[in-house]
């Protein structure tokens, strides 16, 4: 018993104050953020992301149910961009910065439907990697 008391007396049986958590289903509100667009010619991801780059939403051609050569067409870009785009206005995003990577055919037409879905393009950038004269070329072939 006596131990007990000194114990309280000193302070070692405190809890530690507790932690407050995100609940699961809470979402925050973003009004404007970046939008990924990687347009490859064999597909073609968007991915919508706050200023601080955590991706809110994302689709791709393959994902949406497109298969093979399809998935790297103009129309397969643009029902990616329709599916992203419905999934960031329902967080509250309501314009968009875009960065377009990549030389597919997807380009133009995921820009034009993430208009169409009522979100404001503010800028288009293209950050397509370019070499500054790239990788050894392969030795010379002889016959």
């Amino acid at each position: 018993m006596a131990k007990t008391e000194a114990a309280n007396q000193q302070g070692e049986g405190k809890k530690a104050p507790r932690k407050t958590f995100k609940k699961r289903g809470e979402k925050r509100v973003v009004h404007h953020g970046l939008v990924h667009i990687h347009a490859s010619f064999n597909n073609t991801h968007i991915t919508i992301t706050d200023q601080e780059g955590n991706v809110i939403a994302w689709s791709s051609a393959g994902g949406i149910g497109f298969k093979g050569s399809r998935k790297g067409t103009p129309f397969a870009a643009t029902q990616a961009a329709l599916n992203a785009g419905n999934a960031a206005k329902t967080v509250g995003m309501r314009s968009l910065d875009v960065r377009v990577k990549g030389p597919g055919s997807g380009r133009e037409s995921a820009i034009r439907a993430l208009q169409t879905v009522g979100l404001e393009v503010k800028s288009i950038r293209d950050v397509t990697p370019i070499p500054h004269n790239g990788c050894r070329p392969p030795k010379r072939r002889r016959v």
